[in-house]
């Protein structure tokens, strides 16, 4: 009781109240309340590893296309693997990887 009696005035204070009020306003009330913000920093950091990510590519894309524009035989390897282009007398066999596709062994019915 006597701790309670220490602590009403503080609670009943003006400024106290006015504090805590605009407070709880700032944290859940306002325009630009404390989750908005938190989610808009979250969404930031994404777009910039997005953006990051990106230049990173662009950047490899251009020295792809200075190679291909630099070097003939580049562009030779380039189309071989891309477009599967052969010379002429070659033939040219795709293999595809089996491993990749088989998730569960097929059992056989008896």
């Amino acid at each position: 009781m006597q701790a309670l009696k220490k602590i009403f005035p503080i609670l009943i204070n003006r400024y106290f109240l006015v504090s805590v009020g605009f407070v709880v306003w700032m944290l859940f009330f306002d325009q630009r309340d404390y989750f908005q913000q938190k989610e808009r920093a979250s969404e930031l950091n994404k777009v910039e590893a997005a953006k990051k990510y990106y230049n990173d590519e662009i950047e490899i894309t251009k020295k792809q296309l200075n190679n291909l524009q630099s070097n003939p035989t580049a562009i030779e390897k380039y189309a071989r693997e891309r477009y599967l282009l052969k010379r002429e007398g070659e033939e040219v066999y795709l293999f595809e990887d089996t491993a990749k596709h088989s998730g569960t062994p097929v059992q056989e019915k008896k």
